[in-house]
């Protein structure tokens, strides 16, 4: 049964990921994608709004590409396209998608020009998408991944799929560049617990929309004094008007208070 679909406008579709493989969820190895993902969208003025890690387990893998696929998310999945027998990525997205794998011409022609008279039926099955792919270029071994409804497909090695995501960015979203944009304001607190500035913390979220507000409680594991760092993120404006709220009813609470930070994430 083919997943149901629903187009949101692109320029309001929020940008997710997968991690796939066991060697992450058991250790054997660290995941990288994930830092690299944040910081290639940060550079493009664009925020990551999800990741989940799955291991190489064929339901979890469909039903999660099912739910992804439904959604109209742009969604970067790394991991499983290879050739060996865990490689389950390519098989479950279209089982999600409810379409047949094919050899795709443009990714087999890469194969056979980077395998020559070494190619076996094995390797050209990585050539195999979910009918309807298309080729996401690999500058490392040419062997390519695959983009189909918003999601992109790339290798689990970090050095091919940085790359790939890097194109994929500049070759079709390049129009939402500075989309997400945003500022990061905080302020560390001393002598209150998060209990105790609940108040704000409730009227801040309750009265700006274009700001998210959070709030990290410190034990003082680094040597600094126990605070909670008491923050907003979002547009320029909404971060401003929020903090000089925090800040004038911290004033009024009476407790001691530091500037902490401030961040801007944009293209």
């Amino acid at each position: 049964m083919s997943a149901v679909r629903r187009e949101p406008e692109l320029a309001r579709a929020a940008i997710g990921a997968y991690v796939i493989g066991d060697e992450i969820l058991v250790g054997k190895r660290l995941d990288k994608h994930f830092a690299f993902l944040i910081g290639a969208l940060a550079k493009r003025g664009l925020r990551l709004a999800w990741c989940a890690y799955l291991g190489d387990e064929p339901a979890r893998l469909t039903e999660s590409f099912r739910r992804s696929f439904a959604s109209g998310d742009i969604v970067f999945s790394f991991g499983g396209i290879g050739a060996t027998p865990d490689d389950l990525t390519r098989e479950c997205a279209a089982e999600a998608l409810g379409v047949p794998l094919a050899l795709h011409p443009e990714a087999e022609q890469e194969i056979r020009a980077r395998f020559g008279g070494e190619l076996t039926p094995q390797r050209l099955k990585m050539g195999e998408f979910p009918l309807g792919s298309e080729i996401i270029p690999n500058p490392v071994n040419r062997i390519a991944g695959f983009s189909i409804s918003r999601h992109h497909f790339v290798p689990g090695f970090p050095q091919m799929a940085a790359p790939m995501v890097e194109w994929v960015l500049d070759h079709r979203y390049a129009a939402l560049a500075g989309r997400d944009g945003w500022v990061e304001s905080s302020i560390r607190v001393f002598e209150a617990g998060e209990g105790n500035l609940m108040p704000i913390m409730e009227r801040i979220s309750a009265q700006y929309t274009e700001a998210k507000l959070f709030s990290l409680p410190s034990m003082g594991e680094d040597g600094s004094r126990r605070h909670v760092e008491l923050g907003v993120r979002g547009t320029p404006d909404a971060v401003a008007r929020a903090m000089a709220e925090i800040r004038a009813w911290i004033d009024a609470a009476g407790y001691p208070w530091e500037e902490a930070r401030q961040e801007e994430a944009k293209p």
